[in-house]
């Protein structure tokens, strides 16, 4: 276990990092990441002290260090470890036998899923919000981390595991709720996890999945789905407007633990530019949008995060001088 303390010459903040083992959950979908860098941890602080209306956008980056696996991670992720590949919205909607199947897994699934809790980068995005530092959080994690952790102010881009909404009639229900209808309607069922993926799932053979019950939407008999955007869907325009307007509202974006690939919330980094705001990205590995940033750091985001003090600072004279500037002009063209 190694440490690291960073503090300014006249002890106006500090924070004590200890590096987490790499031997637990936490360090089985996390890619491997440089150093941290103290010069670029100052760099942040600024960027955060200088931002009057920050608004964070999260990815899954946030989320593999409460054990819960991505898509895209080099070595680590579900793409580089297996040839599964997430399911397809068209396919949901249009096969019962998918349907069967999709449920089988993640009933199984579920209670580890639904387990996972906030960690460090989760809790620190929630102080920065009580204290009034956090604009608004829009993240494309399905997982409730961020609601757990205690934030309000937030928009799940692509929806919740935790709610499951009807196909036919748009019924809500708490995904709690339907785990106890799959054990009612298979009393007898059982079958043993084989992996686990990035949206709650595991992997199961088709013999295991025959046999398995799927209840149907208790006011009007259609199918049930998952709250969540699968791949080949959409996020709902309504919802895309209204993180577009708080986006212009703000003065400055974070990205935190995402590769952007996906054009759902890389979207977003394009209208920050188009309002010439400064943008850092906190990511291990390359994104969609390095180009744009004035600020890149490769680092684990629950080691940074709780680096920085989010409290408004009096001193902002003090950073302009002490550090490089980091201002919209430093933005790429």
């Amino acid at each position: 276990m190694s440490a690291l303390t960073l503090g300014s010459t006249k002890g106006r903040w500090m924070r004590t990092l200890s590096r987490p083992s790499s031997r637990g959950p936490t360090g089985l979908f996390v890619p491997p990441s440089p150093p941290v860098d103290p010069e670029k941890i100052k760099e942040l602080q600024r960027f955060i002290t200088l931002s009057k209306k920050l608004l964070v956008m999260t990815g899954a980056g946030v989320s593999t260090e409460s054990g819960i696996p991505d898509y895209r991670s080099e070595k680590v992720g579900l793409y580089a470890r297996t040839d599964r590949r997430p399911i397809q919205h068209m396919d949901f909607v249009r096969s019962a036998p998918v349907r069967q199947r999709y449920w089988a897994r993640n009933f199984v699934g579920w209670p580890q899923f639904s387990s996972h809790q906030p960690n460090p980068a989760h809790w620190a995005l929630s102080s920065w919000e009580k204290l009034g530092k956090l604009h608004w959080l829009v993240t494309q994690n399905v997982d409730a981390l961020h609601s757990k952790a205690g934030n309000q102010r937030l928009t799940e881009l692509h929806g919740c595991m935790h709610r499951v909404l009807c196909l036919n009639c748009g019924e809500q229900t708490p995904r709690r709720v339907l785990q106890e209808r799959f054990q009612v309607l298979n009393p007898s069922w059982s079958a043993e996890a084989q992996g686990v993926a990035p949206d709650g799932d595991v992997f199961l053979t088709e013999e295991q999945v025959r046999s398995f019950q799927v209840p149907s939407c208790d006011r009007c008999g259609g199918p049930l789905k998952p709250d969540v955007v699968f791949f080949g869907d959409t996020v709902n325009p309504d919802k895309v407007d209204f993180v577009h307007r708080r986006v212009k509202e703000a003065d400055s974006l974070l990205v935190v633990g995402s590769s952007l690939q996906v054009y759902s919330g890389y979207r977003f980094i394009l209208t920050a530019r188009e309002k010439k705001l400064p943008i850092a990205i906190l990511n291990i590995g390359p994104t969609r949008s390095d180009d744009l940033a004035c600020l890149k750091l490769d680092s684990r985001c629950g080691e940074l995060l709780p680096l920085i003090d989010p409290q408004p600072r009096s001193d902002v004279q003090r950073l302009e001088r002490d550090f490089p500037l980091l201002s919209p002009a430093a933005v790429g063209p």
